[in-house]
């Protein structure tokens, strides 16, 4: 077999950074330890998860229902084709439900009153910062009154 002449040192640089950016473009969630960014848009979003959220996807949540019990449960709900598309709110159905008015099938929280805008925002925001969750695994404790039912 005829090789090409180039000597395996010129070419072992090129194919170890490839192998590199190749690495680098997996499609699970983005731990915060990796920015200060994501550690701040995970921050801003963990009050609203645990208020209007982990009350019903916690650990008393029927066996149909997404978990949200921890950040790895949070973590296996984001990627291209499942809840939290990363990067793209307006793509995620994690948060179209919120969006939705009392009215509409789906909506979320199901207890008759939306979430605040504030709450809104900060899911929006997380999601469009690509919905970093922390490397640590992190229980998601529910915060405040529990949502009455309909």
């Amino acid at each position: 077999m005829k090789h090409s002449g180039r000597k395996l040192s010129a070419v072992l640089p090129i194919a170890t950074a490839a192998g590199v950016l190749l690495a680098g473009c997996g499609t699970g969630p983005k731990p915060v330890s990796a920015s200060a960014a994501g550690e701040s848009a995970f921050k801003a979003v963990l009050p609203t998860l645990e208020m209007n959220c982990v009350h019903c996807h916690g650990e008393q949540r029927l066996p149909t229902m997404p978990a949200l019990t921890d950040t790895r449960a949070l973590g296996d709900l984001i990627g291209p084709g499942k809840l939290i598309v990363p990067g793209r709110p307006e793509e995620s159905r994690f948060f179209k439900v919120v969006t939705l008015t009392d009215n509409e099938a789906g909506a979320m929280p199901p207890t008759g009153h939306a979430i605040t805008a504030r709450h809104v925002e900060a899911l929006q925001k997380w999601i469009a910062a690509g919905a970093p969750v922390p490397a640590q695994v992190l229980p998601l404790k529910p915060r405040g009154e529990a949502p009455r039912s309909r």
